[in-house]
């Protein structure tokens, strides 16, 4: 089961429609909600955020908990090819 979401708290996205083309959308950050929520989710000085869109269509953004598995070993062996020359 996937884990519960974790909204960023003191960042607002909105897309704007009316825009031109390179324009996705426009981000707004209530500094002191935002600075607590970057402080508290720091991991060796980086946050890292998603922004999502809701079945209901409206945006959020939310903390990206993804953490990738780390490999067993360094590489898999590797088979000698016999070369014919």
């Amino acid at each position: 089961m996937a884990e519960d979401k974790i909204f960023a708290d003191g960042f607002l996205f909105k897309k704007r429609e009316t825009a031109p083309e390179w324009v996705v959308g426009s981000m707004s950050v209530k500094v002191d909600e935002a600075v607590g929520f970057l402080t508290s989710n720091a991991k060796n000085g980086w946050v890292n955020l998603n922004v999502n869109q809701s079945r209901g269509g409206k945006y959020y953004i939310e903390l990206d908990t993804f953490v990738p598995k780390k490999k067993e070993n360094g590489s898999a062996p590797q088979k000698e090819v016999d070369l014919p020359f």
